[in-house]
């Protein structure tokens, strides 16, 4: 298959063309310059990255109803919290069916990668393990043990079945289980992940000790914290549409303007499914209803660019023969991609490009 239009990854916007054998890029080049044209089902769209999902709770897709008012706190502290009842309430098979789900959606979408912040300790995460499995999407697995004081033996095996620890906030882990945990990942070569400033501003000093690989939200920080984490050189992953819920919003401007590294995510299953074109858009339009608007360009390479260097595999950020995962082809106009994609695309308009595709019919 053929596709003449654009593409859109980490070296930005360009017209092109994507030759695909067996799902797979075999060779691109500027339009107008391929030799073998005719040869090809040929179609018109734009070539992309597989994006990531950078944040997720999918264990609250066990939630079918909606949410009752409340905080935030209200809803998903532990041990108390609405979503913590509802775990401790359901069967292992329950919550099988419920993420098995998620992970579908996730499929039909396109993510070829997510990462969760998995409670329920070491049975959570080989749960979520096992909802992943045979499906083409990579989990990025941040536990959260269940003891504290944590306890040594717990941690160890929470390491041993998932990729890193991700923790509630600095409010409510004290800085003894922060940096047993953080120093228990480096030792293994895990990753840290934590809350921050969600619903109120908290200090840098307070969860940059010990330094995290990955902070949440900071939806209530000021520009002066993020250039300290700018500076620090910790990545950020948003989620607007969960944090609109309770009336507070991520200064995506100032992440831009000062060139902080932002992955997107979509939160609580609970709360929004996860789809990151829904919070794709919402990003785009939010922050022009706020009078701050960022650029089309800066939230496409949060959800197809900066989480493939955050998750160390660059590679699947060019779309180019050899790339280790494969990219999407979007029904799409390719004149300005990185608007089209931010604000235009749906899982119809992905373009099967595997053995035998055909493609789909225009709806």
């Amino acid at each position: 298959m053929l596709v003449e239009g654009a593409i859109l990854d980490a070296d930005g916007p360009r017209p092109a063309y994507v030759r695909f054998r067996d799902g797979t890029v075999v060779e691109t080049g500027k339009v107008g310059t391929d030799s073998r044209r005719g040869r090809d089902h040929k179609l018109r769209g734009v070539v992309i990255p597989s994006p990531v999902n950078s944040h997720t709770h999918l264990g609250d897709s066990l939630s079918t109803r909606e949410p009752p008012p409340g905080p935030v706190a209200r809803l998903v502290r532990p041990p108390h919290g609405y979503k913590f009842r509802l775990l401790a309430e359901a069967s292992a098979e329950a919550k099988l069916r419920a993420l098995r789900g998620a992970f579908e959606r996730m499929r039909r979408d396109g993510i070829a990668a997510v990462v969760d912040f998995r409670e329920e300790g070491v049975e959570g995460a080989r749960l979520f393990r096992r909802a992943a499995h045979g499906l083409p999407i990579r989990t990025v697995i941040l536990g959260r043990p269940l003891l504290r004081p944590v306890d040594g033996r717990e941690l160890a095996e929470l390491l041993r079945v998932a990729d890193g620890v991700g923790l509630s906030s600095a409010l409510e882990e004290s800085h003894a289980t922060r940096a047993v945990v953080a120093r228990a990942c480096r030792a293994r070569g895990k990753r840290y992940g934590l809350h921050a400033s969600e619903a109120r501003r908290e200090l840098p000093d307070s969860y940059l000790d010990p330094r995290p690989d990955l902070l949440i939200h900071l939806a209530k920080a000021h520009r002066s914290d993020l250039e300290v984490v700018r500076d620090a050189g910790v990545a950020v992953a948003v989620c607007p549409r969960s944090n609109a819920l309770f009336g507070r919003q991520p200064d995506l401007e100032s992440m831009e303007r000062l060139g902080l590294t932002v992955l997107l995510g979509t939160d609580n299953a609970m709360f929004h499914a996860p789809s990151i074109w829904r919070e794709l858009e919402f990003a785009y339009v939010g922050t022009r209803l706020r009078h701050r608007p960022v650029s089309a360009a800066f939230l496409a390479r949060s959800a197809l660019v900066e989480p493939w260097r955050w998750l160390g595999l660059p590679a699947a950020a060019r779309v180019a023969p050899g790339m280790p995962v494969p990219p999407l082809v979007l029904r799409l106009p390719p004149e300005d991609p990185a608007y089209q994609v931010v604000t235009r695309t749906t899982e119809h308009l992905i373009v099967p490009v595997g053995p035998g595709a055909r493609e789909p019919p225009v709806r």
